[in-house]
């Protein structure tokens, strides 16, 4: 009767692995598929504005932009585009002690007790460039947006 038992026990693994096996290669396969659904027009944007960085990752945000993770020069960016191929706006992550003087100033003057949950530099089509700040206390996020020289965008 053992035998029997341990014998379905192994069926039954068997069974399971060729399953998540196949669910593997189901989420490879659209995963692949997604980015070989971007636009042309999304990809000449790309390849026009990041000459050079011919492999980014890509995926479709809840908005329906596409939005490709790159490196350049060992930095790791974000650049959103429009479905018609219009730049949106590029992000990095950066360190607190890459934000401007005045910006630091401002934060340990008027969110010291926040918590940073994140911080990016952000190029925007038509903001610019700022620094984005996301801060955290009791639980609850908020974004701030600073430009350069302290002004604060929202």
């Amino acid at each position: 009767m053992k035998k029997s038992t341990m014998g379905s026990v192994f069926q039954g693994m068997g069974k399971s692995l060729v399953m998540i096996a196949g669910l593997v290669m189901v989420l490879t396969a659209c995963q692949t598929k997604a980015q070989g659904q971007v636009p042309d027009e999304v990809k000449a944007s790309f390849e026009s504005k990041y000459p050079g960085e011919n492999d980014p990752d890509w995926k479709k945000d809840s908005n329906g932009n596409y939005e490709s993770k790159f490196k350049k020069d060992g930095k790791h960016y974000r650049a959103d585009f429009s479905p018609n191929g219009d730049w949106i706006e590029t992000e990095q992550s950066i360190d607190k002690d890459d934000l401007p003087k005045i910006v630091r100033d401002l934060i340990k003057e008027q969110f010291d007790d926040y918590e940073i949950v994140e911080i990016e530099k952000v190029d925007h089509h038509s903001k610019g460039v700022f620094y984005d700040v996301e801060f955290k206390r009791d639980g609850e996020k908020k974004d701030i947006e600073f430009t350069a020289d302290g002004r604060r965008l929202n």
